[in-house]
């Protein structure tokens, strides 16, 4: 059974004329944000291509709608953004985004939904892993520089380099340890994802709870929205893992939790690879998921919706977590006011066969 309600917010100045997913989003202003081109265009009843050509003073601009603009221009108060014209000659149209292990299956939804952003301007997206070729102590960030790409998105912990900013338009994907300076924020709320997983499983009956987790931003959100809901329930958890989210991390953190707790009921991971690596765990236990453990994941990857695990799972909505981050570098491309902004992407849970009541 699927859930049926979904609940999103995006706390931003991004252009509600742009092209979202009314079903799954919302997007509200936070301040005031100085009209765009877009704007422009809409106001003097012309295109976007229409009004950069009056911006550039081409020729080839009929006086009356060259005059249509004009006094859209006054009417809005618009300014061009001059970062906005220094680019303009000499865009790529190619965005960089930097990611930290490829085999995080959360990256193919994040992706897919960037790339439908940005596919309608013609713009193509470079993925690049920090971990792929670290023997090399290769940069991505600097690789991407030196291709002159237009913006950046970093869906990975930032690294110490970007500590002073990244010097293009940029995107911070997902909630971590370090920001970037200048950047705008796109991310799961993480932190209700880990009170949705405790809400389910306490409403199940389960009051013996563990939770295998990992050291980044992510996943330390998610445990503490696990751990707030269970206390206020007045139930203790067992929380163990400190690094890596994945598969063997699951499946070592699991065992070592049920070998030492074995009244154990429930079992919440930190992300789908995880849960399948716990699943493994409770296998070589002797134990049967969910007659005796009941296993919960996060992000819903293809792995959860497998015959094999059919998991429940917190649906981190990372196909709108990545249409955002290209909303976001596509206000900043269009002129949008130079300050950082945080979008917030509601998640929602799909309950599968994974978990059950306790047994009595």
């Amino acid at each position: 059974m699927n859930a049926t309600v979904v609940h999103m917010s995006c706390q931003s100045f991004f252009r509600k004329d742009l092209k979202v997913n009314e079903k799954t989003a919302s997007i509200r202003p936070q301040g005031a944000s100085r009209p765009t081109i877009y704007d422009v265009a809409k106001q003097a009843g012309v295109s976007k291509s229409l009004v950069s050509l009056v911006l550039r003073g081409s020729p080839n601009v009929s006086a009356e709608r060259r005059a249509a603009v004009d006094a859209a221009i006054a009417e809005l108060n618009y300014r061009p953004s001059r970062a906005a014209a220094a680019l303009a000659g000499s865009r790529t149209r190619t965005i960089g985004v930097i990611i930290d292990d490829y085999r995080n299956l959360w990256f193919f939804d994040f992706l897919q939904g960037m790339q439908e952003v940005l596919a309608e301007r013609g713009i193509r997206v470079a993925v690049a892993d920090r971990s792929f070729n670290a023997h090399v102590d290769a940069s991505p960030l600097e690789g991407f520089l030196a291709m002159r790409v237009d913006g950046i998105v970093v869906a990975s912990e930032p690294s110490p380099e970007m500590g002073d900013g990244i010097g293009v338009p940029s995107v911070l994907a997902g909630n971590r340890l370090r920001q970037i300076p200048g950047a705008d924020v796109v991310t799961s709320d993480d932190k209700r994802g880990g009170n949705l997983a405790a809400d389910h499983l306490l409403g199940l009956g389960h009051r013996k709870i563990g939770h295998v987790t990992g050291g980044g931003g992510s996943a330390r959100e998610r445990a503490a929205g696990f751990v707030d809901a269970l206390h206020e329930a007045g139930v203790e958890s067992v929380v163990l893992g400190d690094a890596g989210t994945s598969e063997q991390d699951g499946f070592h953190f699991t065992k070592m939790l049920l070998q030492a707790n074995p009244e154990t009921t429930a079992v919440f991971a930190a992300n789908d690879s995880m849960a399948m690596g716990a699943a493994a765990a409770i296998r070589d236990l002797g134990l049967r998921v969910p007659e005796d453990i009941s296993l919960l994941g996060y992000d819903n990857s293809p792995l959860a919706s497998s015959n094999l695990l059919r998991l429940t799972t917190v649906d981190a909505l990372n196909l709108e977590v990545g249409r955002q981050a290209g909303l976001a570098l596509l206000a900043r491309f269009d002129g949008a006011e130079q300050v950082e902004a945080t979008c917030l992407v509601e998640p929602w849970l799909v309950v599968r066969g994974s978990t059950a009541r306790v047994a009595s």
